[in-house]
């Protein structure tokens, strides 16, 4: 019995996926590369973006003829996409054998069993909320670095996002549980953890997320924290002060401000504006002088005029972003933006896209080339797949690994370095990727 799982979307469909692969080997499974040779075929999908979405489409209907050639194969999409559409899906995709929802994935392998006992479109998609007390139960073996929910869904409610309607409403896991679980995590080899949630800073809905990083902090044999997202109108000099004392917690925040017109995140419903969005920075900066800062940006929001377009690019010209997630809007299911006009075209949306990716490029590579001749401390992560393009020794071994920043660096080394925390001068930058030399 063999499975092969494809994902889509965000750090946390791809701890979900952790789960279900996990899952299916206490099953008996095991996990393959390529769908050719699997029994159990699972697309975990996002609906965050249509874009997304029209993959996941296209990717299934390929599976059509296989599933006609060996009708034993097992097909499920879980998921955002199953949440919003459900039994819909089955009219678009008949070979597909079941559907599961986000909050019902710990059902999976019983879904399973029901259609290789015989029955067909099942949908499990009912459920709005996760048995919290099996979240931290499920990983990979041994992985260096991990990623542990904290919180399940999102009560912010903007208004392009689906999050809420297909992941639920906010959850918060015991403080208990994921400190429990990260110990469990670093015993098992991890020297990194990413906590996960739609909005971390509102973990608790107290405050408690710096609380959970000191505590985080204190774990022996842990090496780096990250966390990831972060909503602007929740973080602030507390959290920004939290990240400079503690030692373990890396220099890189993600803060989404999705548009720098102040108009246009009203009609969002972020709460906050574009002029205490900058505030955050400057704080931010502050505190943590050298903390890398990446964002997300929406372009083409409905009613978006050009001067609208030019305040985002003049904010993000402002603020030199370390690096940036682009993307054109599309309307999402049951948001209330898809009730409005989507009066900005495509040729709009593509050349506004166009226009701040170039913006980011150039900022981007600015930002690599001033760290060349500098020290990084890094965490090795595995054996490169792709050497440098300078690299005069052929049959060398290079190390990826990742910078306290979140920048991806290749340097020369042996497998030894995996999992463990060393000192690279910077000596070169190639693409989206620094070449350094260990000190």
């Amino acid at each position: 019995m063999k499975v092969f799982l494809k994902t889509y979307g965000c750090q946390m469909n791809e701890r979900d996926s952790e789960i279900i692969i996990s899952m299916m080997m206490q099953e008996g499974y095991t996990s393959v590369q390529s769908y050719e040779e699997a029994s159990l075929i699972i697309f975990n999908t996002c609906s965050v973006r249509k874009h997304a979405e029209d993959r996941v489409w296209g990717k299934l209907a390929e599976l059509k003829r296989l599933k006609i050639d060996r009708n034993d194969i097992v097909i499920g999409l879980v998921g955002c996409m199953g949440k919003a559409y459900g039994k819909e899906i089955f009219k678009k995709l008949v070979h597909v054998d079941f559907v599961c929802g986000p909050a019902n994935i710990y059902d999976i392998p019983s879904l399973v069993d029901r259609v290789i006992s015989g029955e067909n479109h099942i949908t499990a998609i009912k459920k709005t909320k996760r048995p919290i007390k099996k979240e931290g139960t499920l990983h990979s073996s041994g992985p260096i670095r991990a990623f542990v929910n904290i919180t399940e869904g999102c009560d912010n409610f903007c208004s392009y996002c689906i999050v809420p309607y297909v992941r639920g409403r906010e959850i918060s896991r015991p403080q208990k549980d994921i400190i429990d679980e990260i110990k469990q995590l670093v015993d098992n080899g991890a020297k990194e953890v990413t906590l996960l949630g739609q909005n971390v800073n509102s973990y608790g809905k107290d405050k408690d997320f710096i609380k959970l990083l000191e505590k985080t902090n204190k774990i022996e044999g842990l090496k780096r924290i990250r966390f990831m997202t972060s909503h602007p109108k929740d973080a602030g000099i507390r959290l920004f002060k939290a990240m400079a004392g503690l030692d373990k917690v890396c220099e890189h925040l993600h803060l989404p401000m999705q548009s720098g017109s102040g108009r246009i995140l009203k009609l969002m419903n972020r709460g906050y504006t574009s002029s205490h969005y900058l505030e955050l920075i400057d704080d931010m900066r502050k505190a943590v002088p050298d903390c890398a800062i990446t964002t997300d940006i929406i372009v083409g929001f409905p009613s978006e005029s050009e001067k609208d377009f030019k305040d985002t690019y003049e904010i993000m010209k402002r603020i030199e972003f370390d690096s940036a997630f682009i993307f054109k809007y599309s309307p999402r299911p049951f948001t209330k933006a898809s009730q409005m006009d989507d009066d900005v075209s495509m040729e709009a949306k593509k050349e506004r896209n166009q226009v701040l990716l170039h913006l980011q490029d150039e900022i981007s590579r600015k930002k690599h080339e001033l760290l060349i001749g500098k020290t990084e401390n890094v965490l090795g992560l595995s054996v490169a797949k792709k050497k440098p393009d300078s690299s005069s020794n052929l049959s060398a071994t290079y190390i990826k690994t990742r910078t306290r920043k979140n920048y991806q660096l290749v340097c020369k080394g042996d497998k030894q370095l995996i999992g463990t925390i060393f000192d690279v001068k910077v000596k070169d930058v190639q693409g989206n990727t620094l070449i350094g030399n260990i000190v």
